[in-house]
């Protein structure tokens, strides 16, 4: 049985509106696949309604039909109610119009999601209060995550299944947009080589940037963040191995790599950089500082964050930041597992790669995640990774969009990199790529700025 609500009560809830939509359900029920695509039982705020909520799904489900018969008879079989025919014909005994249904629906939604934001206000308070065993950051990291969840309730119901005209209709209008120049096809990093594979990194897109230690991912990394941040997209880093200070001196060595003298020569190398300028070479110094304050890089430089913490940190930033255009984690052998997680490490790190691929759709935008590759690269004669190279380390290819390998052969055979023709030279190879082609761009690397520079040519994959 049931008790009904007291309507005095300061919860907000909308009982008209609940009923309504019920009674709309018994009178009409071609209606119901309609409802259930926007409505589950917990909207309801009544127990009464519901409970005939939660009957009306049943019987429809069983049988592919509803009347106002079948009805009374499943709720005085489940004893739910002493009299529910005065019940249901309270429900049923004006005339309700059809085109009332959407509105309710749009209310009692509204006085769900704001309840969802009591209850994760009063889940929060009682994490603060009775759990002592967790430090500030995850208390906060926590309470992000629920104010997350309780004000994205409404993106909950958003229609799942789309008409193929309204698809392409979206389409043509961002294929007009692209040919018009006022939408891009992606998230372009300035290096054209890249690009013309890409077309632009896509938001909602997991890209895996892998190589082994030394091959320059990061300094990669970088060198794309600094340059989509150079027009005004926001950019978080998450670097779980350098510190920010760190990451701040790459960015300006970085930036000096291109004031150079007459004869092309270095103004400030990045050896001058870390020891003691003189009055010129301070006077460029401080130029670079002038360009990077402008950046909108933001930075996250903790180690031994949880996927969780990354998510809850994103999440904020991306409040704060609307327009933020790209992620960076720096790397993904340093996520730390949730605590309790006793599956393999393989496992635990394909449920991290998968939770970040979420992430980039959730926040609709390309997150680049770096990545080490395991040990067999090494033991073969011919060193380009493949992507077999990254299945000890979980389904990482299964669920990332882009993969991209760094290798450059000179790490490897340095003393045949002049004979070769390899010597500063870096690949990118695009062992996988969900929306487009694969082939190699070609990159000449300068290790003393940690910079790359486009070769501009590339080969088909």
């Amino acid at each position: 049985m049931i008790t009904k609500i007291d309507q005095t009560s300061s919860i907000p809830f909308d009982l008209a509106s609940e009923r309504r939509i019920l009674g709309i359900l018994i009178k009409y029920p071609d209606l119901i696949d309609k409802v259930l695509v926007s409505l589950k039982e917990q909207h309801f705020y009544a127990p009464e309604n519901r409970l005939i909520y939660k009957r009306i799904i049943e019987i429809y489900r069983e049988s592919g039909k509803l009347s106002y018969t079948l009805l009374a008879k499943k709720l005085r079989q489940n004893a739910d109610m002493d009299e529910p025919s005065e019940f249901l014909m309270g429900l049923t005994e004006s005339f309700i119009s059809r085109s009332e249904l959407e509105p309710s629906i749009a209310s009692v939604r509204e006085e769900y999601a704001k309840r969802r934001i009591i209850e994760a206000s009063d889940e929060i308070a009682q994490i603060v209060l009775n759990s002592n065993d967790l430090s500030l950051a995850e208390m906060q990291a926590r309470a992000q995550q629920i104010i997350f969840e309780a004000t994205s309730v409404e993106a909950e119901a958003a229609n799942e299944v789309k008409d193929l005209l309204d698809v392409l209709q979206r389409c043509y209008t961002n294929l007009v947009a692209r040919k018009e120049g006022t939408k891009s096809s992606g998230l372009r990093v300035m290096y054209p080589s890249i690009d013309a594979i890409t077309t632009g990194f896509k938001n909602k897109d997991l890209i895996v940037l892998a190589g082994r230690p030394s091959m320059g991912k990061t300094a990669l990394a970088l060198n794309w963040s600094m340059n989509i941040a150079k027009r005004g997209n926001p950019v978080l880093i998450f670097s779980l191995e350098m510190d920010d200070e760190q990451i701040g001196d790459r960015f300006v060595i970085n930036e000096l790599f291109g004031y150079r003298s007459e004869d092309g020569k270095p103004l400030v190398t990045s050896f001058e950089y870390q020891t003691r300028l003189n009055d010129e070479k301070m006077k460029v110094t401080e130029e670079v500082f002038s360009d990077l304050y402008r950046l909108p890089i933001k930075i996250v430089d903790k180690r031994g964050l949880t996927v969780d913490e990354i998510r809850a940190k994103a999440r904020q930033v991306k409040t704060e930041e609307p327009d933020l255009s790209l992620i960076v984690i720096d790397y993904l052998q340093l996520i730390k597992p949730r605590e309790g997680n006793n599956r393999n490490w393989a496992l635990q790190v394909g449920e991290i790669v998968r939770e970040l691929r979420d992430l980039a759709g959730e926040l609709d935008l390309p997150l680049i995640l770096l990545s080490q590759l395991n040990r067999g690269v090494e033991l073969r004669e011919n060193k380009r990774p493949v992507m077999s190279d990254l299945r000890d380390s979980g389904n990482i290819e299964e669920f990332a969009d882009i993969v991209l390998f760094v290798y450059r052969d000179e790490y490897y055979y340095p003393d045949q990199a002049e004979e070769r023709g390899t010597k500063g030279l870096a690949e990118i190879i695009f062992a996988k790529q969900r929306k487009g082609e694969t082939g190699t761009a070609y990159l000449r690397w300068y290790p003393e700025f940690a910079r790359f520079v486009d070769e501009t040519f590339r080969e088909e994959g």
